[in-house]
Order: C-alpha cells, then sequence, then structure tokens
C-alpha cells in the first residue's frame, strides 16, 4: 500500500522470547511523540505491540492476532492526537486495542449468523451468540468505567491488581466499581424480567 505508514515495528527478538507487556509508563512517551519525537513514538508503538499479542493471543486464533493487532496500531495511530498526557495511557489504548477485538467478534458472529440461516439447525452456539449479547447490551446501561472494570476482570480474566495498574485507579476503587456494575446489572436484568 503506498502512502500508507507501516506501523508493525519489529523489535529483533525471537517468538520464544517475552515480550514486555507493561504499558503503564507510555503516558510520558505518547506525549513526547505527540510533539514531533519519533524515537518516542517508536517505543510507543513496540510497547504497545507486544502487549496487543499478549492480549489477543488469549482471545482470537492465532491467524487473526496479526491482523486485529495491525488494525489497533493503526487506530493508535488515526487516534493518537485524541490522548490526554495528564490522563493515564493504559486505558485509552486497552480501549482502542478492545474496541478492535470486539469489532473483529461482531463480524465473526454475524459472519455465524449469515451461516447460522442457511441451514436448518446447529446446536452449541446460539446460546453463546444470545448470552454475549444479552451481556454487551447489559453492560451499556452502567456506567463506561464499572463495564470497563467488569469486562477486564470477567471477560478478559485480568487480575484485580492487573486491572488497578492498568486502569490507574487503586484496587479498592476497582472493587467497588465491579461490585457496582455488577449489582446495577442485576438489576436491570430482574426489571426486564417482571
Amino acid at each position: 500500500m503506498t502512502g500508507t505508514p507501516q506501523l508493525r515495528v519489529i523489535d529483533g527478538k525471537t517468538a520464544s522470547s517475552r515480550p514486555v507487556t507493561d504499558l503503564s509508563g507510555l503516558g510520558r512517551l505518547m506525549a513526547e511523540a505527540q510533539a514531533g519525537d519519533k524515537r518516542a513514538y517508536n517505543q510507543v508503538l513496540k510497547a504497545c505491540d507486544a502487549w496487543l499479542r499478549v492480549f489477543l493471543a488469549r482471545r482470537v486464533a492465532p491467524e487473526s492476532v496479526e491482523d486485529i493487532a495491525q488494525e489497533a496500531l493503526m487506530a493508535l495511530h488515526r487516534k493518537r492526537h485524541t490522548y490526554d498526557p495528564d490522563k493515564p495511557f493504559a486505558p485509552w489504548f486497552v480501549a482502542i486495542a478492545r474496541y478492535k477485538w470486539l469489532d473483529r467478534l461482531r463480524q465473526h458472529y454475524r459472519a455465524e449468523e449469515v451461516e447460522l440461516e442457511d441451514q436448518a439447525s446447529v446446536g452449541g452456539h446460539e446460546s453463546a451468540v444470545m448470552s454475549r449479547i444479552v451481556l454487551e447490551r447489559l453492560l451499556a446501561h452502567i456506567p463506561e468505567n464499572q463495564a470497563q472494570a467488569i469486562r477486564l476482570a470477567k471477560i478478559d480474566g485480568y487480575a484485580l491488581d492487573e486491572i488497578a495498574q492498568m486502569t490507574g485507579q487503586s484496587l479498592s476503587s476497582v472493587k467497588v466499581r465491579i461490585h457496582r456494575g455488577m449489582k446495577r446489572m442485576m438489576k436491570k436484568l430482574e426489571e426486564s424480567h417482571a
């Protein structure tokens, strides 16, 4: 593709080496990158790429990791001007990555939906798809900070201390957000069945 910047960052590590996946110190580097520092921007991309590979490896088929990682890095590139240096970098970038991951899941579910319509009866997938749709609708009815904490803990499987580090919140704040969010979701579920 001519004219499109290639954002894949190759750091020379072998596939067996564990990449550094800590996003907590990238706020300062991103601010420097916004000011035009190419070295800082390259470091941001490198760290985000390493984080994405670990994040996506647990969520999608291996053949999809590269495509989704590229989409997320391109989104970071397009949205880099929207990052607020006064706020933690990790939640901002995790939201971009999560959106790209969920976007791919939605595409996959839509493709499965069309496939299911063409077939008479296929068991097993309907309940999983419906559960995911219901869950996303419930999460849409609670504040985003609570929804984010629940997604990271209950769907993505992160430990509470990891979530606290990623979001820049205290451990007790993360626990409170999850508790309050789950409580609101249960109330909404009960109201819909009343």
